[in-house]
């Protein structure tokens, strides 16, 4: 019986090819990107879920009242942990966290790899599996190494790792490790990465020694693992004892100062932060907040095409079955019950929808490699190995089957005998639910168009703006080698100088943008000034920094080439000289640490952080024997190719073990634009399919408006109306849907693009232009959609409408 109900569909369906292909086409395609779309919205939610005790895993960092309101502070101090591990009840396990690049040396391999500082309790607490070596301790010495699985292949090949002894570069010096254990190869979905760990103690003079005991030099991160029997709220509240003892003197500066305490009347508390949500939260921003935005609006958009191709759907099964009238009514003659009419056309659909999963699922291998690339994810099929994933899944076709295919099957089941051997629907009714599902096609379309459309414009503002420095000619790259940075400075500076197209070298201890390398840093640093506390960003500088940037020097000069003679000189910008509010700006000085610095400058605001802030005061100093890390190179506005190739070169020579890793600055923002480049792709692409698949919505529509008033136009041809006045008959309802759905849709996206809007410190404004081009791109693709059948249909023999009369 069943298999008789699937030889009559399949018969059915291939009689109808047209409106078949039309269906196949649209499902696979919904299918197919709604699968790649939903396998990146759940792979980005199923960062840090691997971890055994991770629901009790927590970030320690602290909401701190500053006259700029509340600021997220996720760095602590080298006794800080210790401290609240003693003096805190609830800490189970804690572990300090230094992330940092190393130079691995091993015989004549050097290797640039990324390493991580922790203390022993990180392996009881992170679930990052052991396979070789101590088990137990495996960084319980501070001679002591372990590496990953792929860091031991890149080491030492085939070779055992276990006891080897690598060396690593600190202070200027090779240190010898031993490799005690080899760790399992992270999961893709770990916000922790690395190369190599290490004992936190194993860390170089300026990142440990010379903050041990010092509550006021703070460079890592702390992560804790919270007893079961207390709840993160119960220990926020029961370290306000602890926060007013280490931190009096800076609570004490607050409210001199006169900064507003927080809700609950405190000036520092310190927060636990779920480490499931780290991956998805904001500190840049006054307090913490996690967005999982972008996941949850990729996996909406998946949802929205497998509404609209199955709604196409609804309505091309409606539109072919006026054509099936006589069919049913002569099954009904023949003692065809509801029931048998109703599970031989859903049988149909069941075959229609089975169809195009399993080309979904084969479109969706297909692009699954570009589609890898173009957003830059690991994401793949593997993702979905779950039990509890794969049952959702089946559920999500089999529901999309029994409601897309089941209702048009019910609708055609339950006609009358009669009604059917006419070969007449009733059209009686106003098809308020037809005319809904077209409104609701074409908003959602408007709105992802429009979405798109911002999302753009806001992109190319940030790409485009002014950031008050040269991001066109001027190439960085990090001083990755064993060299001591200045020396190697000086000869990279030595190198270049003959080169006609190198206009000047500088560098500085920050990168601007995001390095090749992955790698931002920042300094903060308070003092006191005219008996209040003063914040600043700390940017050290080599000579000629101004220059080579293009910075605008507003007031006095800047540094001396030689750099000894300005070691207590400071050049400030506009904010931090506004945040000091003096007078004679460059007759004043600051006192760091009874140092007096002498402001000999000051430069224009310009952008040295992530493009969603606001510009924070700074400060550059020129401090001898510092650690610039990074290299900026300006170089002539033609030829840059050649440039780029004479640095690498140079490079090469100087550190021929060592990557070069050298990029433009226009290069390292648009680095920094990465998410919102993906979240264009991503709801472009999604618009794109949305319009496609509303289209063949409204094909379909036609088809059957064409078909219901095909005597009307005849009869109207007849009596002489023209071809344009039949034209403009067939397509004026659906103007009319479109244009509701503009008014709909165009409110609901301004308030959306609005709120992600103020997301950034620096926006564009919102124009009504974007979203009637929204709405004019939807209508005139409309049009076109069902211009041909409309002019076909009033263009036809008037004859052949009536002859069925």
């Amino acid at each position: 019986m069943i298999g008789n109900y699937f030889k009559i569909a399949f018969r059915s369906l291939w009689k109808n090819r047209t409106f078949t292909a039309l269906n196949v086409v649209g499902l696979t395609a919904a299918f197919g990107v709604a699968l790649l779309l939903a396998m990146y919205a759940v792979y980005e939610l199923s960062y840090d879920r691997f971890h055994e005790h991770g629901d009790n895993l927590y970030m320690v960092y602290s909401e701190d009242s500053s006259p700029n309101g509340i600021e997220a502070n996720i760095s602590k101090s080298e006794p800080f942990s210790a401290a609240l591990r003693d003096e805190v009840s609830g800490v189970e396990k804690i572990t300090r966290y230094n992330g940092s690049g190393v130079l691995l040396s091993y015989q004549d391999k050097q290797l640039g790899m990324s390493g991580a500082y922790v203390d022993p309790d990180f392996f009881d607490m992170f679930s990052f599996p052991i396979i070789k070596g101590d088990k137990q301790n495996p960084i319980t010495s501070e001679s002591s190494v372990a590496i990953t699985e792929l860091a031991a292949k890149r080491i030492f090949g085939d070779k055992n790792a276990i006891g080897q002894t690598v060396t690593i570069l600190r202070d200027e010096e090779q240190v010898p490790f031993t490799v005690t254990a080899i760790v399992e190869d992270f999961p893709a979905t770990s916000s922790i990465g690395f190369d190599v760990i290490l004992n936190f103690k194993s860390q170089g003079y300026h990142a440990y020694e010379r903050g041990v005991g010092q509550w006021d030099v703070e460079n890592h991160e702390v992560y804790m693992q919270l007893s079961k029997e207390i709840t993160p709220i119960q220990f926020e509240s029961s370290t306000i004892d602890f926060t007013q003892l280490h931190y009096k003197n800076e609570i004490d500066n607050a409210k001199r100062d006169g900064v507003r305490p927080n809700n609950d009347g405190l000036y520092r508390q310190i927060k636990l932060l779920p480490y499931k949500d780290i991956r998805f939260a904001n500190f840049n921003q006054g307090p913490v907040t996690i967005n999982r935005t972008m996941p949850y609006l990729v996996l909406g958009i998946a949802i929205l095409i497998l509404f609209i191709a199955c709604v196409n759907f609804v309505n091309m099964s409606i539109a072919k079955s006026d054509q099936r009238l006589r069919e049913i009514g002569m099954r009904k003659t023949l003692g065809a019950n509801k029931k048998q009419l109703f599970f031989q056309f859903w049988g149909e659909s069941i075959l229609v929808f089975t169809i195009s999963a399993g080309l979904g699922i084969l479109l969706a291998t297909l692009l699954l490699p570009q589609f890898q690339v173009l957003f830059s994810t690991r994401a793949s099929f593997t993702t979905f190995l779950n039990p509890a994933l794969i049952a959702i899944l089946i559920s999500i076709v089999v529901g999309i089957t029994l409601i897309a295919g089941g209702y048009p099957a019910i609708l055609m089941s339950r006609l009358g005998t009669l009604q059917s051997l006419k070969g007449k629907l009733d059209n009686s009714g106003k098809n308020y639910l037809r005319n809904s599902l077209m409104v609701l096609q074409f908003g959602i379309a408007i709105l992802l168009i429009s979405g798109t459309l911002v999302l753009q414009d806001q992109v190319e503002f940030m790409r485009t703006k002014d950031l008050g420095f040269n991001k066109e000619q001027v190439i960085a790259f990090p001083l990755n080698g064993e060299r001591n940075d200045q020396q190697a400075l000086q000869l990279v500076r030595d190198a270049l100088q003959d080169k006609p197209n190198i206009l000047s070298v500088s560098a500085s201890n920050n990168i601007l943008g995001l390095g090749k390398d992955g790698s931002r840093s920042t300094s903060v640093l308070g003092f006191e000034h005219n008996g209040r506390g003063v914040e600043t960003h700390m940017l050290v500088v080599d000579s000629d920094y101004i220059e080579t940037l293009d910075l605008d020097l507003v007031e006095g000069r800047s540094f001396k080439k030689n750099l000894a003679s300005d070691s207590l000189s400071v050049i400030i910008n506009e904010s931090m000289a506004k945040q000091l509010n003096e007078d004679e700006i460059l007759n004043s000085k600051i006192n760091i640490d009874n140092k007096f610095f002498s402001i000999v400058g000051v430069i224009k605001d310009f952008n040295f952080q992530e493009l969603d802030r606001h510009i924070a005061p700074m400060s550059l100093f020129a401090l001898p024997n510092w650690n610039l890390r990074n290299v900026y190179v300006k170089v002539e506005s033609q030829n840059l190719e050649q440039s780029y190739n004479d640095i690498k070169g140079v490079w090469a020579s100087i550190e021929p073990n060592a990557e070069f890793q050298g990029s433009f600055l226009n290069e390292n923002i648009d680095r920094t634009l990465r998410s919102e480049r993906n979240m264009i792709t991503m709801i472009g692409s999604g618009s794109i399919l949305a319009i496609t698949l509303s289209c063949i919505g409204l094909f379909a529509m036609s088809l059957l408006i064409v078909a219901q008033r095909r005597k009307e136009i005849g009869v109207r041809k007849i009596v002489g109306a023209s071809v344009s006045a039949i034209t403009i008959l067939l397509t004026k309802d659906f103007m009319k849907l479109v244009g509701i759905a503009f008014l709909i849709a165009t409110p609901i996206a301004w308030w959306a693009m609005s709120k992600w809007l103020q997301n950034y410190a620096y926006s564009i404004d919102l124009n009504i232009l974007v979203f009637l081009m929204a709405g004019g791109i939807a209508l005139i693709i409309a049009i076109i959609t069902i211009a041909g059948k409309t002019i076909s249909a009033a263009t036809s023999n008037p004859v052949n409408s009536l002859r069925a009369e």
